[in-house]
This record gives C-alpha cells, structure tokens and sequence, in this order.
C-alpha cells in the first residue's frame, strides 16, 4: 500500500490535536504567520506541542518572519520541520538547521514556472504546492487544477488549497501526491476543527491508498 501523508494544519485547540494523533495522521501544523487567523502565541503552541507523540511530525508555518522570531519558535516549539510561505529566500529557509518545507502558491503558474520557483529551493526537504496567489499565507480554500502537479518533483510535496473530505480521494487519485495538507476545508469556524469533517477525510485518504 502506498501511503498518502496526511497534515492538518491550522491547528489552535487541544481536542483537535487529540483527534489527529488518534487518527494516525503524519504531521500537525501549527501556524505562527502575522496575518493568519489561526496564528498562535508561543504559549500555546507549547501546549499543543506536548500533546504530540514522537512518531507525528509538528511543523512550524511562517510567512516573513524574522530570523530573531523562527530562532524563538524553534528554542520553544521544538518543531520537526519548518515550512515558509513568504518571500523567503533559500538561504534564509536553510539557516535554522531544521528541514524546511517551502510552499509555492500555484495560482498563475503553469510548467515551466513552476520548475523554476522550485529549483530556487535546493536546500528544501520539500514543497506544498497550494492554490493561493503569491503574497497570500494560504488557508483560503483556493484550489488549483490538480492535473498541473508535476510528476518528477524528486523531494516530498504536499498538494495543499481546496481540499475536503468530499474531494481529496478526486485529488489524490489525478495527482497522486506523496502528501496531502488541509485547514480551512476541515473547519466548522477559523481554527476550530470539525471532528466529523476531520475522521471523514482521513478515512477517504486511507481508502485511496488501499
């Protein structure tokens, strides 16, 4: 069985990180991006973090921080990836000594510029390509045309924008991305999961890959 990974990001409330690790899901994402409502203070992304066993991932979100702001999330958080959505530049993304995923917003991008925004990140463990515009932080629910994914990424990527318990299988099966990434599609209000939604998409992942 080839397995699809699952992150759900956009995380802020205890229950929900409880019902992503009962699910078995790959990586929880907790966003400390300025402009995002679902932006977190360090306190609580400590108490989300503690709630998270070894064996899922905790990845940190940003859009333009500063270097002094990512050096304060790291020394508290403790996430197992970083993932930028800003302007950042390869270097900067690769100077905290922690794997980084860079998402590309795909709005706008056909082929060949989608390969070259991705090779402007070699030092990227990988990439969430997602359906925002460029300047936007993500977790809108834009989705992009799933049959533009491109096929020899050769680095994780997660297929990220739109996506639901009702269209991921659609989304995975046209695509077949090595992970999938999701907020605003499993919530009941900003930041508040719904446990239905979430147990539904999860599930609809997991039959695909069987």
């Amino acid at each position: 069985m080839t397995q699809t990974r699952i992150k759900l990001c956009g995380m802020t409330r205890a229950e929900d990180v409880r019902l992503a690790v009962e699910l078995g899901v790959d990586y929880i994402g907790l966003i400390f991006a300025a402009e995002s409502p679902r932006r977190l203070l360090l306190g609580q992304a400590r108490m989300l973090r503690e709630l998270v066993p070894e064996q899922i991932g905790v990845v940190a979100l940003l859009m333009d921080n500063s270097a002094s702001d990512v050096g304060k999330i790291i020394e508290q958080v403790q996430p197992d990836l970083l993932q930028f959505h800003g302007q950042e530049e390869d270097a900067f993304c690769a100077d905290f000594a922690r794997p980084f995923l860079k998402a590309l917003p795909m709005a706008g991008l056909e082929g060949e510029d989608i390969e070259d925004r991705l090779a402007r990140y070699p030092s990227a463990w990988g990439f969430v390509l997602d359906g925002h515009a460029a300047g936007q932080a993500g977790g809108s629910g834009q989705r992009f045309d799933w049959r533009r994914w491109p096929q020899q990424l050769g680095r994780p990527a997660l297929l990220a924008g739109g996506l639901n318990a009702d269209n991921v299988a659609v989304a995975v099966q046209t695509a077949r991305p090595w992970g999938v990434d999701v907020s605003s599609g499993l919530e009941s209000a900003r930041g508040v999961k719904d446990a239905e939604r979430v147990r539904s998409f999860v599930a609809a992942v997991r039959s695909v890959d069987r």
